[in-house]
């Protein structure tokens, strides 16, 4: 089987070949690879599960680069045993060609594959090899581009989190306040007019503040997760502060 294809990159022709020469990056964008590691300067060890209909096996074999032109151009070529599945063999040439800052990769593949796997037929090992090469090239541009974002060629996040002192926005802050003055002002007036509602009522005037501060709290808690889908702080409110909560309550009402 055999394929072509380009991959427009948006970082230096330089970049692009560092990249092709990381074991790292070739890892990370190889479908269904678990292991590459570099035994030589041109050569690599590799492990790779693979699933062609309904098979699926793991290969273990060697990659090698070979025809290097830095940053211009190279082969590289692998061969892998998949016990009863069979074997696959392939290689790709690649080719970098710079356009207005930008590189286009271009990229000729060609496989085989025997065993069990040759006998799934030649249009479904065609639409899985194509499948995983556009899956490859798609993804080593997307590390190329996010190492470029970089200066320490690192990628960086693209929404760096802002935060205020103690971690919450100024909305939330001012949602906080509010909070902390209704409860306040229940505790003073209920807890004020204790004397005054004395034994009257039914239910003690603590649990009716208690219970006003917990739905004023639940109220903002509601809130703050609104706004923690969008990617601010939340503010967690666990059992021990409604506790502390209910027994500054009782002894406002004490008093």
């Amino acid at each position: 089987m055999d394929m072509t294809g380009e991959q427009r990159i948006p970082a230096s022709r330089e970049a692009v070949w560092k990249a092709l020469n990381d074991p790292e990056i070739l890892r990370v964008c190889i479908p269904g690879c678990q292991r590459l590691e570099k035994t030589s300067d041109t050569d690599l060890s590799a492990i790779a599960v693979i699933k062609v209909g309904p098979i699926s096996a793991r290969f273990e074999g060697v990659v090698t680069l070979s025809d290097l032109d830095p940053p211009n151009s190279y082969r590289i070529s692998g061969e892998g045993q998949g016990g009863v599945a069979g074997f696959a063999k392939g290689e790709a040439r690649v080719r970098l060609v710079e356009d207005a800052g930008e590189t286009i990769l271009h990229y000729a593949v060609s496989a085989q594959v025997g065993g069990k796997l040759a006998q799934l037929g030649a249009r479904l090992i065609d639409a899985t090899a194509k499948h995983m090469s556009a899956a490859f090239f798609s993804r080593f541009a997307e590390e190329v581009t996010g190492l470029q974002a970089s200066p320490a060629g690192k990628s960086v996040p693209a929404r760096p989190a802002t935060t205020t002192p103690r971690g919450l926005s100024a909305f939330q802050l001012a949602l906080l306040a509010l909070a902390i003055a209704g409860a306040a002002a229940a505790l003073y007036f209920f807890g004020g007019a204790g004397g005054a509602l004395g034994h009257r009522g039914g239910a003690s005037t603590g649990d009716l503040s208690a219970a006003i501060i917990l739905i004023l709290v639940g109220a903002v808690g509601y809130l703050l997760g609104r706004l923690s889908r969008m990617g601010t702080p939340v503010i967690v409110i666990d059992q021990s502060m409604l506790e502390k909560l209910s027994a500054l309550s009782s002894e406002r009402r004490d008093q």
